[in-house]
């Protein structure tokens, strides 16, 4: 009778490899990955075109963003040029100023 108990008796189990653990956890999380897989149903027709239609509006925002940013900075090169170009006026004609009244009268 003995014998028999020993037969059915709980052994004692050994701490587990740490690699058969993470194998074992691979194991269940691509079970679950192909059982998740298995259950979705296929897209609808309205939502693929929702899909491509939320891109195409992605696409021309992005496209209009890039744009205005482009004249913002053209309006601000041609903004700095004007501005340039009126101290150098403003420049001459003051320093011009100066350098007439320094000339010599031409009828005398």
């Amino acid at each position: 009778m003995a014998l028999l108990r020993r037969q059915y008796a709980y052994s004692k189990i050994d701490k587990e490899d740490p690699e058969e653990i993470k194998h074992r956890q691979a194991q269940f999380l691509i079970q679950k990955v192909l059982l998740q897989a298995e259950t979705r149903r296929k897209p609808s027709f309205l939502r693929i075109r929702m899909c491509k239609l939320k891109v195409r509006i992605g696409r021309r925002l992005k496209k209009l963003r890039k744009t205005v940013l482009l004249g913002i900075s053209a309006a601000r090169i041609g903004v700095y040029k004007q501005l340039l170009c009126h101290m150098k006026t403003w420049k001459r004609l003051f320093h011009r100023g100066d350098t007439l009244v320094s000339l010599p009268p031409m009828f005398s």
